[in-house]
């Protein structure tokens, strides 16, 4: 996860200790270790990458908070398990297209694109642009997705809708992650921990 804003009520309800001896803040119980990455799409490669070498897992799940980007169908809150992400800020030498990243997938969750900016999404009109390619905005996604490729392990992820077009303030999605931030970890622990 991003950060600890979003990562406390999982830090909380599965009972994770701080490990001191780790390069990144882990948290550990007998079944989850939890890195908190940094926002952006080199924090979250490096976490990533120190977590497929340092621990080995069986498989890599990216959570945390999101944007919608156009659609006013979609509600704050709303949980999503993304079955693509859209690397929007990065084209492709030749093509000039975006890079797609396509992360394991698990049946029986909404699903949604995302796409991965190195920098947060709040203009309106840039949110309407990128609905063209994706339903949701974060800046994790596409590099969880690479690395975990590269190390040749599992990878899922899953999102909570954190703010929309109208929320153009930094403010107001730390404050609906406060709001949202619990009911997303009882979605995952509920429903996606048991099957991953």
């Amino acid at each position: 996860m991003a950060t600890r804003l979003e990562s406390q009520p999982f830090i909380e309800g599965l009972s994770l200790i701080r490990q001191t001896d780790e390069l990144l803040p882990v948290y550990k119980n007998d079944s989850f270790i939890l890195v908190i990455s940094g926002i952006g799409k080199t924090n979250s490669a490096v976490a990533s990458a120190y977590s497929c070498l340092r621990f080995n897992p069986s498989c890599v799940v990216n959570l945390g908070a999101a944007g919608a980007t156009g659609s006013a169908t979609i509600p704050l809150g709303m949980n999503f398990h993304v079955i693509k992400a859209v690397e929007y800020d990065r084209p492709r030498f030749k093509t000039k297209k975006p890079y797609i990243h396509k992360p394991d997938f698990l049946q029986g969750f909404a699903s949604a694109r995302i796409a991965t900016l190195d920098r947060p999404v709040l203009d309106p009109s840039e949110r309407q642009r990128i609905s063209l390619v994706a339903d949701l905005v974060d800046m994790e996604s596409a590099s969880v997705i690479q690395t975990c490729k590269k190390f040749k392990t599992n990878c899922y992820v899953f999102k909570f809708v954190s703010d929309t077009a109208d929320h153009v303030e930094d403010k107001d999605i730390v404050e609906n992650i406060k709001i949202y931030r619990d009911s997303f970890f009882k979605f995952f622990y509920d429903s996606v921990a048991s099957v991953i």
